[in-house]
């Protein structure tokens, strides 16, 4: 196999971004239900189907008044609630009680809150001014019929799917998700329901994989265990490349028995990457084989974790149609004392605060610790050229 670049995680990340982008077909769609839409990647442009108050409305419990009346002593000459509207005509010194949301009075241009008023029978004073347009929404302000609202590539939240229903879509064209396939290698490797002897491990990466692809916006399709073996491997990589993406994890490292980057190569991939300057990760590959993406993801669970949320994901997310994924960093304080070896970008276990203004380091014992990554609710991100923080100091985070 050819030599291939050593990457930062900013050139790695950029690779991944731009590889998948420029060889990306357009996944096929599908029509759903606007509960089935919800996650899904939006696949054709979402247009208002009417203008948006439809009509212009209060926005608050008072009564409809011409400003040019105030202030002034008007006649009250009717009521108009939310669902209804006034057939009459507000003119000049005359006032309409009015509802939030109920359409306004032809003839007024203004709504006077109900806490500034007095009403005695039929007359209602208003010692202030009000200009014209005060508390009502205007006709068509929050959106014009015809205007899109929602375009193509955006993954479909509560608020979008609250738009979908607005402008009447009970149905909605979105991206099918893209099948992925997990692949975990190793002799050392046994099912979850097995008890492993001491020198073996139950296969916790394909299940925690399995959820991060799910989350991701892909359907995932865990295989069975690659042993050691040339031949085994090669059939079950072969059957993953049948997919849309393939995820392994182990066998990319330098060992007498890592052969998944060999079989790759004969299998004739071209490959991207296979070392990043992140911790932990460092033995990570990306490349291409048969026309679909793969990702060699280290074998140790937090690597694996840690890789794919930073890298595979965002592939995961663009083979699903979305746009432009993103990488979620924030910025907390830190609440203790913070050092580490510069050289590399390092994702660690972290525990965030409820409010997210402030983040703690987990205790951890390496990439293999599975019960910290569980105590952490996100990554500390660090720079790699800094040796140490302060407490009080900003660091970046990565949320899980």
């Amino acid at each position: 196999m050819a030599v291939v670049a050593t990457f930062t995680f900013d050139q790695a990340r950029r690779c991944v971004l731009e590889r998948v982008a420029e060889s990306c077909q357009v996944p096929t769609t599908e029509e759903v239900s606007l509960l089935e839409a919800a996650g899904r990647v939006l696949a054709e442009p979402v247009a208002a189907d009417r203008d948006y108050p439809a009509t212009a409305r209060s926005v608050r419990d008072g009564f409809a008044v011409r400003g040019a009346d105030l202030p002034g002593e008007l006649r009250l000459i009717g009521e108009v609630r939310a669902g209804e509207s006034f057939t009459g005509e507000v003119r000049t010194g005359e006032a309409v009680e009015i509802m939030t949301g109920a359409p306004l009075a032809r003839g007024a241009d203004a709504v006077v809150m109900v806490e500034h008023v007095t009403v005695s029978g039929d007359r209602v004073s208003v010692p202030r001014t009000l200009r014209a347009g005060e508390n009502v929404s205007p006709q068509g302000c929050e959106a014009q019929s015809g205007q899109t609202l929602l375009e193509p590539g955006r993954r479909l939240g509560f608020a979008d799917i609250a738009v979908l229903a607005t402008v009447g879509r009970s149905r909605v064209t979105v991206f099918r998700k893209p099948q992925v396939a997990i692949l975990a290698t190793g002799d050392e490797i046994v099912d979850v329901n097995e008890t492993p002897l001491d020198h073996q491990v139950r296969n916790s990466n394909a299940q925690s994989l399995a959820v991060q692809v799910a989350s991701a916006g892909g359907c995932p399709r865990i295989l069975p265990v690659a042993r050691d073996v040339y031949d085994a491997t090669r059939e079950l990589v072969e059957q993953g490349l049948r997919l849309d993406l393939l995820l392994l994890s182990g066998g990319v490292s330098a060992g007498k028995y890592d052969i998944v980057e060999r079989v790759l190569a004969e299998l004739g991939a071209e490959f991207f990457f296979d070392r990043v300057l992140i911790q932990p990760g460092q033995p990570l590959v990306f490349g291409r084989a048969r026309d679909k993406f793969f990702f060699g993801l280290p074998g140790n669970p937090a690597s694996t974790m840690v890789t794919f949320e930073v890298f595979a994901r965002a592939a995961v997310q663009m083979l699903g149609g979305e746009k432009e994924p993103v990488l979620p960093l924030l910025w907390s304080k830190l609440t203790q004392d913070f050092r580490q070896k510069p050289g590399l970008m390092r994702f660690l276990p972290a525990r965030v605060s409820s409010d997210g203004s402030e983040v703690t380091p987990v205790r951890w014992q390496g990439s293999g610790d599975v019960p910290a990554q569980a105590r952490a609710n996100a990554f500390l991100v660090t720079e790699p050229e800094r040796e140490t923080w302060v407490a009080g100091e900003l660091i970046r985070v990565l949320m899980k």
